[in-house]
């Protein structure tokens, strides 16, 4: 059977279909961003977030935690020299300028889309990760389609962004297409994060101190190489 008439068979065409991870894909060098965080990157496959992948955050409530778990991962990205800009797409509140900047975020480079429908905000959110020129985008809706976070997982893919989502848990149920899928408590000790899913490994849970000295520690060992 030759190439072409192989491509039209539809188990081929399925099992090539960019939404399908398969298992003897793991040996694929996916670029890899740390987290900052050994408890997590030690969980997660290749030891960090996949930089160009649509990655979801599920939490009980806006204002956890989250975005002290993702500082030293977008410091990381702040730091390479290719000028990619950090786009936030429709943040709950005002970024605080001075704290984000004290961790080693260029605020020049970071951008903030203010959206209101949930169709702004996904269209917004598609258009910044495809086009090339983010290093990141996080995306804050309360609402998404399946059909709409495929497009969100393929556009990460091609335009090499990392992204996050974040949704609220009460879409737990729900499929995703998303490469990492976590959910977030917040605990007097830090925040629990139980890892839903992670494309080429195993879920699994781990708890983080996620103090603000620990994270501007935590951030400040990415900013320097450490």
């Amino acid at each position: 059977m030759g190439q072409s008439q192989q491509q039209k068979q539809p188990l081929y065409e399925l099992l090539h279909h960019p939404d399908i991870w398969r298992a003897c894909d793991n040996n694929d060098k996916t670029a890899i961003i740390p987290t900052g965080h050994d408890g997590l990157d030690k969980l997660l496959p290749g030891g960090g977030w996949p930089a160009s992948a649509l990655n979801e955050l599920l939490l009980e409530r806006r204002g956890q935690g989250e975005l002290r778990l993702l500082l030293p991962a977008l410091v990381k990205l702040n730091q390479n020299d290719d000028d990619r800009c950090l786009i936030w797409v429709a943040p709950p509140w005002v970024p605080y300028a001075p704290a984000l900047s004290a961790a080693g975020i260029d605020l020049a480079r970071l951008l903030i889309v203010r959206a209101e429908t949930t169709e702004e905000i996904l269209w917004a959110t598609e258009q910044s990760l495809r086009s090339g020129n983010c290093a990141a985008v996080l995306s804050w809706t309360a609402s998404a389609p399946v059909a709409a976070l495929r497009r969100l997982q393929l556009a990460a893919s091609e335009g090499g962004t990392f992204g996050v989502i974040f949704r609220p848990v009460d879409v737990l149920d729900n499929p995703s297409p998303a490469a990492v899928r976590m959910l977030l408590r917040q605990t007097p000790a830090g925040l629990d994060i139980d890892v839903l899913k992670a494309r080429g490994g195993r879920p699994g849970k781990v708890q983080l101190s996620l103090g603000a000295a620990l994270t501007r520690e935590a951030a400040g060992r990415i900013r320097d190489g450490v």
